[in-house]
């Protein structure tokens, strides 16, 4: 039998790797052919961004200044420093410092606070650091790569797949099928008129898909006792209660995103097609999950080149509801944003061992929290129990290492060679954020707020263009 996991390249997540240097490839082929363009666009706007330079926040932030300077290495001598900011109420986002390395009776301090470099208050504080400070300076903008600062900035790229959902491959099932390939279409335009803050449109399956929804729905369910992890059978349940999931019924995108946001936050967004791994990992920043809403074709239901709407569903969805699994999520989304294209490949790679074929410890075995795992009962049983598997060679298993597992290979047509166990799901997201903190190297840090579905920046930065056609 085929493999259910067979030609998950093309998918929006699985070969997340391969996207992240496809997505490069594309996003230098539209800057060249975009640069007169933006040329003429600075030219004509020089003065708007002559009032950002010192930004780079252009989403309502109040603009932020970088100073650098050098203070006497002696007892309160930085209280001297904050004591003229807070006398003139400017907030400072980023403080660092260290020796001079040129000068042992100096420090070297490096600020960022809110305000611009030509406002009364700044210009006042600038003066009476003089009396204190030596080699002041206010620094340019570090320059990064684009990434979106409030949730509604993924209306940006959410079109700007690098293939389309309706488009298939010669394999596939229904790639002959006119019937299929219209009613694909269909559903990929409910993604393409999606915008942030709309209900996800709804799908009438009909009845050949709810069969085949069925059919893999049963041969899942009957492994997952045996094979997922305790938190992923305490959520299905729920699921089943709340949002129709069931044999004979394929759940809305809308009814599980609202459970998901009830639960932690996260929430669902329709796709058309295959994002670059950037933007894929940009969203998750802000608690979203790119899903699509079309399914397998009806002759081989427990077969799939791609992800679909069960892999979606059966897979990632249910997890999402979990706090720390979906914390998981979210910190590879932060360390994605404004992370260089080698980063984003490491974080892609990380992604494949952990969120689609992760493994997990419980009371000595080893159980399933990976999508590509859950969504697959032939590789499921392969990894958590490859002795009741027909495989002649078992997989290797190593202690979840975000470090290890970045660099290593994997094949994307077979079941996976290798699998990395974390101690738990808890265990999984903290090697992740010490991973993220120490190996992925960016000028700034930047937290999500919540309440205003925004991410804060402690510096100055400048984000380059997005590309557009």
């Amino acid at each position: 039998m085929l493999k259910v996991t067979q030609n998950l390249a093309r998918s929006a997540r699985f070969g997340l790797t391969r996207n992240a240097r496809v997505g490069t490839q594309l996003r230098n082929q539209r800057w060249l052919s975009t640069e007169e363009k933006r040329h003429s666009s600075e030219t004509i706007h020089r003065g708007t961004e002559l009032s950002r330079q010192f930004s780079g926040l252009d989403n309502g932030e109040p603009i932020r200044t970088s100073l650098n300077f050098k203070v006497p290495h002696k007892p309160g001598a930085l209280e001297d420093v904050l004591r003229i900011f807070w006398k003139h109420d400017l907030n400072l986002t980023r403080i660092e410092s260290r020796p001079s390395k040129f000068d042992s009776s100096k420090f070297e301090f490096f600020i960022d606070f809110e305000g611009h470099p030509e406002d009364p208050s700044v210009v006042k504080v600038l003066t009476n650091l003089e009396a204190t400070c030596q080699d002041i300076q206010v620094s340019d903008p570090k320059a990064v790569p684009w990434f979106p600062r409030h949730i509604r900035d993924l209306d940006s790229f959410s079109q700007k797949t690098l293939d389309a959902g309706e488009e298939l491959e010669s394999d596939h099932p229904g790639f002959s099928d006119t019937v299929y390939r219209t009613r694909r279409e269909n559903i990929v335009k409910n993604a393409s008129t999606y915008k942030y803050g709309m209900e996800i449109p709804r799908v009438d399956y009909n009845e050949d898909e709810i069969r085949t929804w069925g059919a893999v729905y049963r041969k899942l369910k009957g492994l997952f006792a045996d094979y997922a992890c305790t938190e992923y059978n305490q959520i299905l349940p729920l699921l089943e209660h709340n949002c129709g999931y069931g044999e004979d019924n394929i759940p809305q995108l809308e009814d599980v995103s609202r459970f998901l946001q009830s639960c932690t936050g996260f929430q669902l967004r329709p796709v058309s097609g295959l994002l670059s791994a950037r933007d894929f990992l940009n969203a998750l920043a802000f608690r979203t999950f790119f899903s699509t809403q079309y399914i397998r074709h009806h002759s081989r239901p427990l077969y799939t080149p791609e992800p679909d709407v069960i892999h979606e569903l059966m897979g990632h969805a249910p997890l999402l509801a979990n706090p720390d699994f979906a914390e998981l999520s979210q910190q590879y989304g932060l360390a994605s944003l404004g992370a260089s294209d080698r980063d984003i490949e490491r974080l892609a790679t990380c992604y494949w061992f952990t969120i689609e074929f992760g493994l997990c410890k419980e009371n000595g075995d080893v159980k399933a929290f990976g999508a590509g795992l859950l969504s697959s009962f032939g590789e499921m049983e392969y990894a958590c129990c490859p002795e009741k598997s027909n495989e002649p060679v078992p997989p290797t298993y190593l202690p979840w290492d975000p470090a290890v597992a970045a660099e290593t290979a994997y094949p994307i047509t077979t079941y996976q060679p290798t699998y990395f166990v974390a101690e738990s799901l808890k265990d999984a997201g903290d090697k992740l954020k010490m991973f993220s903190e120490e190996h992925i190297v960016r000028p700034f840090h930047v937290s999500y707020l919540p309440m205003s579905q925004t991410i804060h920046c402690d510096r100055s930065v400048k984000r380059t263009s997005y590309p557009v056609e």
